[in-house]
């Protein structure tokens, strides 16, 4: 395969009760119809509220399989809990063991990796980095092994947290330390990456459109296909949009196109919000 169209989505956020949030995923589910990549990946937060209400990953899987190209998926908070972290409040859903094997029962494995058109793709789950759990040992060892292994060709990297916001070394200050990979699991995930062809970071979380490249890295930060967060609940960090991020790679290259899909609606979190009452 000489090219291979990648097409990412992220917090998509979805529950039977929150129609909103449907009318956009069915744009972008149509979107991806019209275009037919090879593949869809969501970088997360597939469900609204899956650690008190089960059912929004039931939902969400639901409409993720009547989308007519393959998916490969990553947790985010909203479907997992939150990672621990060193400055601020705890998470008011910290991850869990049975978080993670409910999601990976709705959609398989939390990390995986494959390869296409002569490039490595990896997805993490960053949620259980700092987390103390096994699993963070387990894909820790499993993301060396894979880096090892991936014989010089150019890494793709998704998962669903930035790890920073314009260096690696940025202060953790109360105000972000929910936003990015927490450290001390980011400088460990940073120095891993040092060892490898690493070109391409794409994550979601922020629900902010964000593209920027450090040290020969591209940092892609895609939307949330669902719902903005408003400047008075939010810092304005890139561009405040829904849409989704779609991906041409070829042998040692790679194009990025920013879009959103016709008919999403800027649907801003506090209307969400009314809707759920």
């Amino acid at each position: 395969m000489s090219e291979f169209r990648l097409t990412q989505i992220s917090d998509t956020h979805l529950a039977r009760r929150l129609t909103k949030l449907t009318y956009n995923f069915d744009k972008v589910a149509d979107h991806i119809d019209a275009t037919r990549p090879d593949l869809v990946v969501n970088s997360g937060d597939l469900a609204f509220d899956a650690p008190t209400q089960a059912d929004d990953l039931e939902f969400a899987r639901a409409l993720h399989d009547a989308l007519p190209v393959a998916c490969r998926y990553l947790p985010g908070n909203h479907d997992i809990g939150d990672n621990p972290t060193q400055i601020g409040p705890a998470p008011a859903q910290p991850v869990n063991e049975k978080g993670r094997q409910a999601f990976i029962s709705a959609f398989g494995d939390d990390y995986w990796r494959f390869d296409a058109a002569g490039w490595c793709f990896i997805g993490l789950d960053s949620l259980v980095m700092n987390s103390g759990l096994i699993s963070e040992a387990e894909q820790f060892d499993w993301f060396a092994s894979e880096l090892a292994s991936s014989g010089g060709k150019p890494v793709a990297l998704f998962l669903h947290k930035p790890i920073f916001l314009n260096t690696p070394e940025d202060p953790e200050l109360e105000a972000t330390a929910i936003r990015y990979v927490p450290f001390p699991a980011r400088r460990r995930l940073v120095e891993m990456l040092r060892a490898a062809n690493v070109r391409l970071i794409a994550s979601g979380h922020v629900h902010q459109r964000r593209d920027f490249t450090w040290r020969g890295v591209r940092h892609i930060w895609a939307p949330s296909a669902g719902f903005i967060i408003s400047d008075q609940r939010q810092e304005r960090i890139g561009i405040k949009e829904v849409g989704l991020v779609e991906y041409r790679f070829q042998p040692d290259s790679f194009e990025v196109r920013h879009v959103r899909a016709p008919g999403q609606i800027d649907l801003d979190l506090d209307e969400l919000l009314k809707e759920r009452l």
